[in-house]
């Protein structure tokens, strides 16, 4: 049954995707699935590129994927920017996107 719930969760990501960015939810169970289970999922799907951005600890990860699991490329905190091994010249100032929250 182990198998058959993984399999239909890993048929709702797009293997088409090049970058997906995940937002860490503060939920304890959320967050093992955020980081954790999605990041084995993303490789098995072969996404190349996976953001993992934690607004409790305020970082943003960038992992790439190397062969069939993911690698950091960098991890990124308060005064930095986050970039792409992927898309050139794509930057987050962190400053700015933690500002957002008080915007919403």
């Amino acid at each position: 049954m182990q198998r058959l719930a993984q399999s239909s969760r890993l048929e709702k990501y797009p293997t088409s995707a090049l970058l997906v960015a995940e937002v860490v939810s503060d939920d304890k169970t959320a967050c093992h699935r955020d980081l954790i289970d999605k990041r084995r999922d993303y490789a098995k799907a072969g996404i190349a590129e996976y953001w993992i951005v934690d607004p409790i600890e305020k970082v943003i990860m960038v992992l790439a994927l190397d062969g069939h699991e993911y690698r950091e490329y960098g991890r990124f905190a308060a005064g930095q920017s986050a970039t792409s091994l992927l898309l050139t010249n794509f930057t987050i100032s962190t400053d700015d996107l933690w500002g957002l929250e008080h915007e919403a």
